[in-house]
Formats: C-alpha cells, structure tokens, sequence
C-alpha cells in the first residue's frame, strides 16, 4: 500500500529536499512536485493523490488558500519556516505542521500519521486488527525497515521504545513505538501479549510455565493480566 503524494514549495532547493525526503519513505509515491501552487492546483482537477506536501507562503496564493480552494480533499502535511500559521492549519484538519529546516525523524513522524490515517479510512470495517496483513514498517536506523511478522520472534517494551527481535538477523531492531500502537498493527492469530513489557509470536514459543514463557534460551515473565490468555494458548494447543 502506498500513498500518492505531490509537492508544492516556491523555493527550488526546498522543493529538492523535500522531494528527497519523500523518496525515502518506502510507502510513499511522489508523482510530481511544483513550484507554482497554481500548477499544482490545475494538476489536482484531474488527478487524485492522497497528500500532499505543501508550504504555506508562496506567491499568488498561501498554502492555507490552497486548502481551502479545493473540493477534492487528500491529506495535508505542511512544511514552512513560520509557526504562526499553526493554529489556523488546524483549524483545515492538516495531518501535521513541519516546520523547516526539518529533521528526518519529524519528516517520518508525520508520514507515520498520514499512512495511519489512510488505513483506518481506508481498511474494510470489521476486518481485524493486522489481520490479512504480512508485514508492517517500522522507522530504525534512520530508514523505514519492512519487518515480516513471520520474522519476529518477540518484542520487547522500553519506555518509549521498542525492540524487535528477529529471526533473520541477531541484533534487535529499536523504533520508538508504543506497544500499544504496534499490537494494534500484528494479527492476534500470530501473537500474544504476556506482559507488559512482552509480545511473543505464538509460533516461536517452546515451553510455558505458571509465570512465564520460554522463546529458545530466552525466558520472559507473564504478567498477572495475560496469565489468562497464556492459559488458554496451552488449553487449544
């Protein structure tokens, strides 16, 4: 799945950082970009997108003007170097307000929030919660790294970051994510929370005792919350 995407900046050099930026991002197509929002505008009666990058003071017409001008409306990340626009863009429902020069981590920060937005608006109801789905993109090492469900073996909670450990590699990946956010993204058929600090693929487990779980040498605790559910997985083996 990906997002269709255009750039609007008046600035050149703007327009090619952000353009790089954008091909950095593994889900995001960028079919064109513009210097001239009127261009930009003439492209948008024709062709969908699903956001666009836009800045706000750009001459002719503001990015705050172009939003509004449109009837067709794709998502919206603005990139400027004024921050006293922020509470009106707000007021148009934008996914995010950058603010230039802007750092890689804000820049996927805000990509993040847009392919969420997509899935929920776009999945079909009903469906479960990372069910059908194969694999997620998680942000490490400064890229956006596709992680196989079938290749995670557990993850583990720290803080405000997690760390995903693989079959494939024995280094685990770190991404700051909250473990809530990523067990929305697995399908419950393939794991199981057992602690709060622990999401275990229901494959990779080897032994099960009263408080906790054995994935190969590593042993990790049950939490008296998920005790339950640990039970019922040795109950349907």
């Amino acid at each position: 799945m990906k997002l269709r995407c255009i750039a609007i900046d008046d600035e050149p050099l703007a327009l090619e950082l952000l353009e790089d930026n954008i091909s950095q991002v593994p889900y995001l197509e960028l079919v064109k970009g513009f210097s001239s929002p009127m261009q930009a505008m003439q492209f948008l009666q024709t062709d969908d997108v699903d956001l666009v990058f836009i800045d706000i003071q750009m001459p002719g017409i503001t990015g705050l003007q172009f939003i509004n001008s449109l009837p067709k409306k794709p998502m919206y990340i603005l990139v400027t170097a004024y921050e006293k626009y922020a509470l009106e863009s707000y007021n148009l429902n934008v996914v995010d307000y950058l603010l230039k020069p802007v750092s890689m981590d804000r820049f996927l920060k805000a990509c993040n929030k847009a392919m969420e937005l997509f899935r929920l608006k776009n999945e079909p109801k009903g469906k479960g919660s990372g069910e059908g789905n194969r694999y997620i993109f998680v942000n490490a090492d400064y890229k956006m790294i596709k992680v196989e469900f079938s290749d995670v073996i557990f993850i583990e909670s720290l803080k405000d970051y997690l760390k995903i450990h693989l079959r494939s590699q024995k280094n685990a990946l770190i991404t700051r994510m909250s473990m809530k956010a990523i067990e929305e993204e697995l399908p419950s058929s393939g794991f199981i929370r057992i602690h709060k600090s622990y999401i275990v693929s229901k494959d990779a487990i080897t032994a099960v005792k009263k408080s906790s779980v054995f994935i190969g040498e590593h042993e990790l605790p049950v939490g008296d919350l998920y005790r339950e559910a640990v039970d019922e997985l040795t109950k349907s083996a």
